[in-house]
Protein backbone atom coordinates (compact mmCIF):
# COMPACT_ATOMS: atom_id res chain seq x y z
CA UNK A 1 0.00 0.00 0.00
CA UNK A 2 2.51 2.65 0.76
CA UNK A 3 4.29 1.78 -2.37
CA UNK A 4 1.02 2.44 -3.93
CA UNK A 5 0.80 5.84 -1.99
CA UNK A 6 4.16 6.97 -3.17
CA UNK A 7 3.54 6.24 -6.91
CA UNK A 8 1.01 8.26 -6.87
CA UNK A 9 2.44 11.14 -4.76
CA UNK A 10 5.30 11.26 -7.51
CA UNK A 11 2.69 11.12 -10.56
CA UNK A 12 0.16 13.82 -9.06
CA UNK A 13 -2.38 11.38 -8.94
CA UNK A 14 -3.67 13.46 -5.27
CA UNK A 15 -7.48 11.67 -5.79
CA UNK A 16 -5.81 8.57 -5.89
CA UNK A 17 -3.57 9.16 -2.57
CA UNK A 18 -6.41 10.34 -0.77
CA UNK A 19 -8.53 7.19 -0.97
CA UNK A 20 -5.79 5.16 -0.21
CA UNK A 21 -4.88 7.23 2.76
CA UNK A 22 -7.75 7.20 4.10
CA UNK A 23 -7.77 3.63 3.91
CA UNK A 24 -4.38 3.55 5.83
CA UNK A 25 -5.53 6.33 8.16
CA UNK A 26 -9.11 5.55 8.38
CA UNK A 27 -9.74 9.42 8.84
CA UNK A 28 -11.75 11.11 6.08
CA UNK A 29 -10.15 14.57 6.60
CA UNK A 30 -7.37 12.69 4.83
CA UNK A 31 -9.13 12.41 1.64
CA UNK A 32 -10.23 16.26 1.59
CA UNK A 33 -6.88 17.22 2.68
CA UNK A 34 -4.34 15.18 -0.03
CA UNK A 35 -7.15 16.23 -2.74
CA UNK A 36 -7.10 19.91 -2.41
CA UNK A 37 -3.12 20.26 -1.79
CA UNK A 38 -2.27 20.43 -5.37
CA UNK A 39 -5.21 22.31 -6.35
CA UNK A 40 -4.60 25.06 -3.99
CA UNK A 41 -0.74 25.82 -4.57
CA UNK A 42 -1.31 26.08 -8.16
CA UNK A 43 -4.38 28.52 -7.76
CA UNK A 44 -1.69 30.44 -5.41
CA UNK A 45 0.53 30.57 -8.49
CA UNK A 46 -2.17 31.87 -10.58
CA UNK A 47 -3.08 34.49 -7.90
CA UNK A 48 0.11 35.58 -6.83
CA UNK A 49 -0.98 34.51 -3.48
CA UNK A 50 2.63 33.83 -1.85
CA UNK A 51 1.50 35.24 1.43
CA UNK A 52 -1.63 34.44 3.28
CA UNK A 53 -2.78 30.67 3.74
CA UNK A 54 -1.66 28.50 0.90
CA UNK A 55 -2.51 25.28 2.64
CA UNK A 56 -6.23 24.91 3.31
CA UNK A 57 -7.13 23.49 6.81
CA UNK A 58 -8.42 20.10 5.57
CA UNK A 59 -4.96 19.42 3.83
CA UNK A 60 -2.81 20.63 7.06
CA UNK A 61 -5.03 18.11 9.57
CA UNK A 62 -4.94 15.51 6.76
CA UNK A 63 -1.34 15.84 7.44
CA UNK A 64 -0.97 15.95 11.05
CA UNK A 65 -3.14 12.59 11.31
CA UNK A 66 -0.06 11.25 9.29
CA UNK A 67 2.42 12.27 10.89
CA UNK A 68 1.12 11.19 14.50
CA UNK A 69 -0.82 8.24 12.82
CA UNK A 70 0.37 5.10 15.21
CA UNK A 71 1.42 2.72 12.86
CA UNK A 72 2.54 4.02 9.82
CA UNK A 73 6.17 3.36 8.98
CA UNK A 74 8.75 6.58 9.93
CA UNK A 75 10.21 6.50 5.96
CA UNK A 76 6.42 6.49 4.44
CA UNK A 77 5.52 9.50 6.69
CA UNK A 78 8.43 11.61 5.92
CA UNK A 79 7.75 11.02 2.01
CA UNK A 80 3.65 12.04 2.58
CA UNK A 81 4.71 15.16 4.30
CA UNK A 82 7.51 16.24 1.21
CA UNK A 83 6.06 19.06 -0.34
CA UNK A 84 6.21 19.24 -4.23
CA UNK A 85 9.46 20.94 -5.33
CA UNK A 86 9.53 23.89 -7.11
CA UNK A 87 10.54 21.71 -10.65
CA UNK A 88 7.74 19.39 -9.84
CA UNK A 89 5.38 22.81 -9.81
CA UNK A 90 6.78 24.05 -12.89
CA UNK A 91 5.89 21.07 -14.84
CA UNK A 92 1.94 21.24 -14.00
CA UNK A 93 1.76 24.85 -15.35
CA UNK A 94 2.05 26.24 -19.13
CA UNK A 95 3.80 29.13 -18.36
CA UNK A 96 6.23 29.46 -15.64
CA UNK A 97 7.22 32.22 -13.22
CA UNK A 98 9.96 31.00 -11.28
CA UNK A 99 9.92 33.56 -8.63
CA UNK A 100 6.10 32.84 -7.51
CA UNK A 101 6.63 29.37 -7.28
CA UNK A 102 9.84 30.20 -5.15
CA UNK A 103 7.44 32.60 -3.25
CA UNK A 104 4.25 30.02 -2.80
CA UNK A 105 6.54 26.93 -2.11
CA UNK A 106 8.71 29.38 1.10
CA UNK A 107 5.14 30.18 2.16
CA UNK A 108 4.11 26.53 2.09
CA UNK A 109 6.97 25.20 3.97
CA UNK A 110 6.27 27.74 7.04
CA UNK A 111 2.79 27.09 6.71
CA UNK A 112 3.59 23.63 7.48
CA UNK A 113 6.26 24.07 10.31
CA UNK A 114 4.10 27.36 12.04
CA UNK A 115 0.67 25.23 11.96
CA UNK A 116 1.97 21.52 12.96
CA UNK A 117 4.71 23.09 15.18
CA UNK A 118 3.56 21.23 18.38
CA UNK A 119 3.55 18.25 15.96
CA UNK A 120 6.98 18.24 14.91
CA UNK A 121 8.22 18.75 18.64
CA UNK A 122 6.29 15.22 19.08
CA UNK A 123 8.02 13.95 16.15
CA UNK A 124 11.78 14.78 16.76
CA UNK A 125 11.11 13.82 20.29
CA UNK A 126 9.62 10.18 19.20
CA UNK A 127 12.46 9.97 16.85
CA UNK A 128 15.85 11.52 17.56
CA UNK A 129 16.81 8.60 20.13
CA UNK A 130 17.79 5.77 17.78
CA UNK A 131 20.71 4.04 19.60
CA UNK A 132 23.81 2.71 17.53
CA UNK A 133 23.65 3.68 14.21
CA UNK A 134 22.08 0.59 12.07
CA UNK A 135 21.59 0.88 8.22
CA UNK A 136 18.39 -1.08 8.15
CA UNK A 137 15.07 0.76 6.56
CA UNK A 138 12.95 1.42 10.43
CA UNK A 139 16.05 3.56 11.23
CA UNK A 140 16.44 5.33 8.36
CA UNK A 141 13.34 6.15 8.53
CA UNK A 142 13.37 7.21 11.77
CA UNK A 143 16.48 9.91 11.20
CA UNK A 144 14.78 10.84 7.95
CA UNK A 145 12.02 12.08 9.94
CA UNK A 146 13.88 13.75 12.54
CA UNK A 147 15.86 15.60 10.27
CA UNK A 148 12.63 16.57 8.90
CA UNK A 149 11.01 17.80 12.24
CA UNK A 150 13.91 19.51 12.55
CA UNK A 151 13.85 21.27 9.26
CA UNK A 152 10.34 22.54 10.30
CA UNK A 153 11.43 23.42 13.83
CA UNK A 154 14.25 25.45 12.96
CA UNK A 155 12.26 27.41 9.62
CA UNK A 156 9.12 28.58 12.45
CA UNK A 157 11.75 29.73 15.03
CA UNK A 158 14.06 31.84 12.44
CA UNK A 159 10.32 33.37 11.31
CA UNK A 160 9.54 33.79 14.87
CA UNK A 161 13.05 34.74 16.33
CA UNK A 162 12.89 31.96 18.80
CA UNK A 163 16.68 30.57 19.88
CA UNK A 164 15.81 27.12 21.57
CA UNK A 165 15.12 24.67 18.75
CA UNK A 166 17.99 26.53 16.70
CA UNK A 167 20.13 25.96 19.41
CA UNK A 168 19.16 22.25 19.99
CA UNK A 169 19.70 21.73 16.16
CA UNK A 170 23.10 22.97 16.69
CA UNK A 171 24.08 20.64 19.92
CA UNK A 172 22.41 17.68 17.59
CA UNK A 173 24.89 18.86 15.16
CA UNK A 174 27.84 18.91 17.25
CA UNK A 175 26.95 15.44 19.11
CA UNK A 176 25.52 13.07 16.05
CA UNK A 177 27.22 9.82 16.40
CA UNK A 178 26.57 9.31 12.26
CA UNK A 179 27.05 11.44 9.32
CA UNK A 180 23.20 11.21 8.65
CA UNK A 181 22.12 13.11 11.83
CA UNK A 182 25.02 15.58 11.92
CA UNK A 183 24.22 16.51 7.99
CA UNK A 184 20.51 16.53 8.94
CA UNK A 185 21.11 19.08 11.59
CA UNK A 186 23.54 21.43 9.65
CA UNK A 187 20.66 21.22 6.38
CA UNK A 188 17.78 22.13 8.73
CA UNK A 189 20.22 25.38 9.97
CA UNK A 190 21.09 26.15 5.90
CA UNK A 191 17.57 25.68 5.05
CA UNK A 192 16.10 28.01 7.69
CA UNK A 193 18.52 30.71 6.89
CA UNK A 194 19.34 30.77 10.39
CA UNK A 195 22.66 32.61 11.70
CA UNK A 196 24.12 29.58 13.30
CA UNK A 197 23.95 28.21 10.13
CA UNK A 198 27.40 29.64 9.30
CA UNK A 199 29.15 28.21 12.13
CA UNK A 200 28.32 24.81 11.62
CA UNK A 201 29.22 24.98 8.34
CA UNK A 202 32.62 26.10 9.10
CA UNK A 203 32.88 23.29 12.15
CA UNK A 204 31.35 20.56 9.43
CA UNK A 205 34.35 21.49 6.51
CA UNK A 206 36.77 21.29 9.36
CA UNK A 207 35.97 18.24 10.61
CA UNK A 208 35.57 16.57 6.96
CA UNK A 209 37.98 18.05 4.47
CA UNK A 210 39.41 15.15 3.63
CA UNK A 211 37.00 13.40 2.22
CA UNK A 212 35.90 14.33 -1.22
CA UNK A 213 32.29 12.79 -1.38
CA UNK A 214 31.37 14.39 1.96
CA UNK A 215 32.70 18.02 1.01
CA UNK A 216 30.39 17.56 -2.13
CA UNK A 217 27.47 17.28 -0.50
CA UNK A 218 28.67 20.46 1.83
CA UNK A 219 29.46 22.51 -1.37
CA UNK A 220 25.88 21.52 -3.04
CA UNK A 221 24.09 22.26 0.35
CA UNK A 222 25.14 25.68 0.23
CA UNK A 223 24.27 26.17 -3.50
CA UNK A 224 20.93 24.54 -3.45
CA UNK A 225 19.97 26.63 -0.14
CA UNK A 226 16.25 28.32 -0.12
CA UNK A 227 16.89 32.17 -1.77
CA UNK A 228 16.34 35.07 0.62
CA UNK A 229 16.41 38.25 -1.40
CA UNK A 230 19.10 37.30 -3.88
CA UNK A 231 21.65 36.14 -1.20
CA UNK A 232 22.35 32.31 -3.22
CA UNK A 233 24.37 33.26 -6.14
CA UNK A 234 26.73 35.44 -4.29
CA UNK A 235 27.28 32.55 -2.27
CA UNK A 236 27.72 30.40 -4.95
CA UNK A 237 30.15 32.67 -6.57
CA UNK A 238 32.14 32.84 -3.44
CA UNK A 239 32.18 29.43 -3.49
CA UNK A 240 33.92 29.22 -6.30
CA UNK A 241 36.90 30.86 -4.54
CA UNK A 242 36.56 28.19 -2.08
CA UNK A 243 40.14 26.63 -2.12
CA UNK A 244 38.71 22.99 -1.89
CA UNK A 245 36.83 24.10 -5.32
CA UNK A 246 37.99 22.88 -8.75
CA UNK A 247 36.19 23.82 -11.90
CA UNK A 248 38.16 20.57 -13.37
CA UNK A 249 36.90 18.07 -11.28
CA UNK A 250 33.81 16.87 -12.62
CA UNK A 251 32.00 16.04 -9.39
CA UNK A 252 33.12 19.33 -7.61
CA UNK A 253 31.40 21.34 -10.31
CA UNK A 254 28.04 19.78 -9.92
CA UNK A 255 28.24 20.23 -6.33
CA UNK A 256 28.35 23.97 -6.79
CA UNK A 257 27.54 24.35 -10.22
CA UNK A 258 24.30 21.93 -11.34
CA UNK A 259 22.93 22.72 -7.50
CA UNK A 260 22.91 26.23 -8.72
CA UNK A 261 21.69 26.51 -12.01
CA UNK A 262 19.63 22.51 -12.43
CA UNK A 263 18.57 22.02 -8.78
CA UNK A 264 17.71 25.40 -7.45
CA UNK A 265 15.05 27.46 -9.92
CA UNK A 266 13.84 29.63 -7.22
CA UNK A 267 18.13 31.29 -7.04
CA UNK A 268 18.52 30.48 -10.22
CA UNK A 269 15.70 32.63 -12.24
CA UNK A 270 16.55 35.87 -10.99
CA UNK A 271 14.39 38.64 -12.43
CA UNK A 272 17.90 40.68 -12.77
CA UNK A 273 19.06 37.72 -15.39
CA UNK A 274 22.11 37.64 -13.18
CA UNK A 275 21.59 33.73 -12.64
CA UNK A 276 21.34 33.64 -16.82
CA UNK A 277 25.19 35.50 -17.38
CA UNK A 278 26.45 33.16 -14.51
CA UNK A 279 24.94 29.79 -16.57
CA UNK A 280 26.36 31.27 -19.71
CA UNK A 281 29.82 32.40 -18.68
CA UNK A 282 30.09 28.51 -16.57
CA UNK A 283 29.18 27.01 -19.80
CA UNK A 284 31.99 28.44 -21.83
CA UNK A 285 34.63 28.37 -19.27
CA UNK A 286 33.44 24.36 -18.80
CA UNK A 287 33.62 23.97 -22.55
CA UNK A 288 37.07 24.57 -22.87
CA UNK A 289 38.09 21.66 -20.58
CA UNK A 290 35.12 19.26 -20.06
CA UNK A 291 32.56 19.62 -22.95
CA UNK A 292 30.44 16.77 -21.91
CA UNK A 293 30.13 18.45 -18.38
CA UNK A 294 29.57 21.90 -20.46
CA UNK A 295 26.37 19.81 -22.37
CA UNK A 296 25.12 18.99 -19.59
CA UNK A 297 24.92 22.02 -17.86
CA UNK A 298 23.59 24.09 -21.57
CA UNK A 299 20.01 21.55 -20.77
CA UNK A 300 19.77 23.32 -17.46
CA UNK A 301 17.82 26.43 -20.26
CA UNK A 302 15.97 23.20 -22.37
CA UNK A 303 12.31 25.07 -21.20
CA UNK A 304 13.28 28.48 -21.56
CA UNK A 305 10.21 29.15 -23.81
CA UNK A 306 7.69 28.22 -20.86
CA UNK A 307 9.20 31.21 -18.65
CA UNK A 308 6.80 34.10 -17.90
CA UNK A 309 8.51 37.60 -18.80
CA UNK A 310 11.17 38.90 -18.20
CA UNK A 311 12.82 35.34 -17.80
CA UNK A 312 11.69 34.17 -20.96
CA UNK A 313 13.91 37.33 -23.36
CA UNK A 314 16.35 36.74 -20.44
CA UNK A 315 17.45 33.68 -21.08
CA UNK A 316 17.01 33.72 -24.65
CA UNK A 317 19.74 36.69 -24.91
CA UNK A 318 21.93 33.89 -22.34
CA UNK A 319 21.56 30.95 -25.18
CA UNK A 320 22.28 33.59 -27.94
CA UNK A 321 25.32 34.62 -25.83
CA UNK A 322 26.88 31.08 -25.28
CA UNK A 323 25.47 30.17 -29.33
CA UNK A 324 27.60 33.05 -30.92
CA UNK A 325 30.92 32.08 -29.36
CA UNK A 326 32.84 30.33 -32.53
CA UNK A 327 34.82 27.36 -30.80
CA UNK A 328 32.10 25.98 -29.52
CA UNK A 329 32.58 22.40 -28.83
CA UNK A 330 29.94 20.29 -30.94
CA UNK A 331 28.13 18.77 -27.61
CA UNK A 332 27.17 22.47 -26.55
CA UNK A 333 26.96 23.59 -29.84
CA UNK A 334 23.97 20.92 -29.92
CA UNK A 335 22.38 21.30 -26.90
CA UNK A 336 21.71 25.49 -27.41
CA UNK A 337 21.06 25.09 -31.13
CA UNK A 338 18.12 22.75 -30.24
CA UNK A 339 16.83 25.10 -27.57
CA UNK A 340 17.01 27.90 -29.62
CA UNK A 341 15.28 26.19 -32.53
CA UNK A 342 12.49 24.31 -30.39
Amino acid sequence: MHTLILSSIKTGNMAKVAAMLQKETKEPVAVHGATGAVRSVLAAIASGNSTGSVLNAAYLEAMRTVLRHPTLDAAFKELVLTLPSETYLAEQLEQVDPQRIHAVRESMRLQLATVLLADWEWAFAMHQDNGAYRPDPLSSGRRALAGMALNFLCLAATQSGEAIWPGKTLQRFKDAGNMTDRFNALQALVSSGHELATGALARFHALFKDEALVLDKWFALQAGAPDRGGNVLPAVRQLMTHPDFNLRNPNRARSVIFSYCSANPGAFHRPDAAGYVFWSERVIELDATNPQVAARLARAMDRWKRLAEPYRSAACEALKRVAAKTDLSNDVREVVARALAD
